[in-house]
């Protein structure tokens, strides 16, 4: 059996007996924690542990820590960080102090177990841009997102976790929440390849990326995660991106069809992994069901992806934590 090509979600606290022998059975490829699976740092070591005791020491395990609105571990045991978009501005667009949040918030993975991020966000904030994304974003510019994004990712693999660059190929333009329906982008191939495309154009060398649920119609009929033509001349060709690429949750309703339908057609598509975030058990079942195994291309990048996993550099938490707060004139937290 070849690798499996989807990462999943558990339900809580600890693994459940049903839940091992999912794992251990459908072998995902990597295990992706949320709010509900995280409630004291020795829990989450221990639910990190028993993931990798049946899967494998080497098993990524994901979760999304932006800061801000999107952020899956809070206070009083980890800090609450500003949303992107307000640290940018509170630190007059330093892209040092862009790296040294990344640097802690990868600490605070790391300590955990938790061995990939996925962000940064590098989606171009416009008029547009629905309230849910907005302060997600980095800037209203190429060289801003491109810098701030650069920076974050610089930060965290500096702490030996794996950065996941998203919503590929832009996803800045959309007015509507992808969780509840299917943004539309109108704008023409010209006018994107110079705005929303340019920034994962110059941060292609990152090992993996995520796709947006977003359509762009002057492109192609179906949305980006179920496309091969904006994953094969899109993301593959134009922008260069040769890094282990995912699919945004299958779950979310941008995508119509069934949970399982949608994995195939992600697949097919050519994304290397399936993200499945919030099915119960049967659901889970459902998709590992339809999948193939991982491509041998897709096999290649994943590997390549955990081999670009850094040493972790020398963290001095209060010393750096002291420079973010200078940087940032004080305001470093929400």
């Amino acid at each position: 059996m070849g690798v499996s090509a989807f990462t999943v979600g558990v339900d809580g606290h600890s693994l459940h007996a049903d839940e091992r022998a999912f794992l251990a059975e459908a072998r995902p490829w990597g295990v992706i924690l949320f709010a509900r699976n995280i409630a004291t740092p020795d829990q989450t070591r221990a639910l990190a542990g028993a993931i990798r005791d049946t899967l494998g020491e080497a098993t990524p395990i994901l979760v999304d820590q932006e800061g801000g609105r999107v952020q899956r571990l809070f206070p009083p045991h980890w800090r609450q960080w500003l949303p992107p978009l307000d640290h940018v501005q509170r630190a007059g667009g330093s892209a040092r102090a862009m790296y040294l949040r990344g640097l802690l918030i990868g600490a605070e993975l790391a300590d955990l177990g938790i061995d990939v991020n996925c962000g940064p966000t590098c989606d171009i904030a416009t008029p547009e841009t629905h309230p849910f994304l907005m302060n997600r974003c980095f800037g209203h510019d190429v060289e801003t997102v491109t810098n701030m994004a650069r920076a974050m990712a610089e930060g965290l693999m500096d702490a030996g976790v794996l950065p996941v660059m998203k919503h590929m190929p832009g996803h800045g333009r959309g007015a509507v929440d992808s969780h509840h329906g299917l943004p539309v982008c109108d704008s023409d191939r010209a006018t994107l390849e110079v705005s929303d495309f340019a920034p994962f154009r110059k941060l292609n060398d990152l090992p993996m990326g995520m796709t947006a649920h977003m359509l762009f119609p002057q492109i192609d009929a179906r949305p980006v995660t179920i496309s091969p033509v904006l994953i094969d001349d899109v993301i593959r060709r134009d922008i260069g991106f040769d890094g282990l690429l995912m699919s945004d949750d299958i779950g979310m309703n941008a995508l119509g069809g069934t949970v399982p339908e949608r994995a195939v057609a992600a697949q097919k598509a050519g994304c290397d992994l399936v993200l499945h975030c919030n099915g119960d058990l049967a659901e889970r079942r459902a998709v590992a069901a339809v999948l193939d195994p991982m491509t041998p291309a897709g096999e290649r990048r994943a590997a390549a992806a955990l081999a670009s996993r850094r040493v972790p550099v020398q963290i001095d938490i209060p010393a750096h934590e002291a420079e973010l707060a200078a940087l940032m004139r004080g305001k470093v937290y929400g």
